[in-house]
């Protein structure tokens, strides 16, 4: 059995982006639009992905233990199960082979490279359910780790170890709660494989954007449109603002799809704007 999907079959399975790929066959979202996501808002991506027909991409009610640190990075996708003894039998036999080293959730954790953000199906469990504890999560951050952007972790499940784990830089985590045991009693079904996270199908190589709203799995095929379009509404703000604060427009006017003179009038204070030195 294949414990992490072969490049090939992660290719088919994300076909509808075409740009450059990491070793794994993951999508690989350039650096300099991830660093452009993170500022972003859960508002504008969702608009974005619903005007595209994904209208499942977001699930919210997290425990987000940074809420000040947006997180963004590239998904790698991983399913555990509850043990079925015949199953994990066959999956520690794989380990084995492979010369893998510790728990299954270590298994995982050493095929993260900097830029991920590891996200876990582990089916809600809190009992023997934590997949990280402070020092799980100090190799992730270690292992994701980029400058000018925080990394880190999304859990449907649970952590330990909180504070500890609350004093690690660079990382944020995403989690349905905490609980002082350690995990027990589940198997890995795969890793970077189709997973699901509450109401959210998410694949491997999606960009995930972690705000104090919740959690946006973008497909990555659409991750410049959102970045775009957040870019010419945050831009389209300031010129709304400006003109509000001149007493031109009213709020009504400015407020609503712009008619054809004040879409006129934009243009032209954009074109200024690009002038200036």
């Amino acid at each position: 059995m294949f414990l992490v999907n072969p490049p090939q079959a992660v290719i088919e399975l994300t076909r509808a982006y075409q740009g450059e790929r990491s070793p794994d066959g993951r999508p690989r979202v350039s650096d300099d639009l991830l660093d452009r996501m993170a500022l972003v808002t859960t508002e504008e991506a969702w608009g974005v992905l619903r005007k595209h027909g994904y209208t499942h991409q977001f699930e919210g009610n997290w425990l987000n233990i940074h809420p000040d640190r947006i997180l963004v990075g590239r998904a790698v996708t991983t399913a555990f199960v509850p043990k079925r003894p015949d199953l994990h039998d066959l999956v520690e036999e794989q380990g084995r082979a492979d010369e893998r080293i510790g728990g299954q959730n270590s298994w995982v954790i050493d095929t993260l490279v900097p830029g991920d953000v590891m996200v876990v199906d582990m089916f809600g469990k809190v009992n023997d359910g934590p997949f990280v504890g402070d020092n799980l999560a100090t190799s992730v951050r270690a292992r994701t780790r980029v400058e000018h952007r925080t990394t880190g972790i999304v859990i449907h499940g649970t952590i330990r170890d909180y504070q500890g784990v609350v004093e690690l830089p660079d990382i944020n985590i995403f989690t349905r709660g905490l609980h002082p045991s350690a995990i027990a009693e589940v198997t890995l079904l795969g890793i970077n494989i189709p997973i699901q996270i509450g109401e959210v199908t998410v694949l491997p190589g999606d960009i995930v954007l972690g705000t104090p709203t919740g959690v946006l799995f973008i497909p990555p095929h659409l991750a410049q449109a959102v970045v775009e379009r957040s870019e010419d509404i945050r831009v389209r703000d300031e010129f709304g603002h400006q003109r509000l604060r001149e007493g031109r427009y009213t709020p009504g006017e400015i407020d609503r799809a712009w008619p054809p003179d004040i879409e006129a009038d934009y243009q032209g204070w954009l074109a200024e704007r690009r002038a200036r030195p």
